[in-house]
């Protein structure tokens, strides 16, 4: 059965912060493609995933994970590849990220869904309706709240 985790971002958290975000998706990213996991982060723009591999560049180099955009990289690509709505992973990945507001067509194609509940009351009634999909998709379905510094 496939799983869906919603990571609940607290107001006063470092993570309801732009950066500190980006910075939580990197994490996230890293800590399941060390494990193993082949991760594609689907964003909600062209931009928003540009910008997050940019930041991937912007960690330390001791933690540096290799990533590339769909449709760049190696033929069989890296253990994190991002996109965006529009486009496909270049093959087979077992976990999504997703960052998109409204997308989750493509959440079938996984077998593990990594999305997030945002502070801000329309995002995250968003949050709920994407929620509501993935159940009657028939998901097994748990929420964490973010302890991450």
């Amino acid at each position: 059965m496939p799983n869906a985790t919603f990571y609940i971002i607290k107001p006063d958290s470092q993570q309801a912060q732009s950066e500190g975000f980006l910075d939580y998706v990197v994490f996230l990213a890293q800590h399941f493609a060390k494990q193993g996991a082949k991760v594609y982060i689907n964003g909600e723009s062209k931009a928003q995933a540009e910008q997050l591999a940019e930041h991937f560049w912007q960690v330390e180099p001791e933690h540096f994970i290799p990533h590339n955009l769909v449709g760049e990289g190696p033929k069989y690509a890296t253990h994190i590849e991002i996109g965006h709505q529009g486009v496909k992973p270049s093959w087979n990945r077992q976990l999504v990220i997703n960052l998109a507001e409204n997308e989750t067509t493509f959440a079938n194609k996984f077998a593990e869904v990594v999305d997030f509940v945002p502070c801000e009351q329309k995002a995250k009634q968003l949050a709920r309706e994407r929620y509501k999909i993935y159940r009657q998709a028939g998901y097994q379905l748990q929420t964490i709240e973010i302890e991450y510094n």
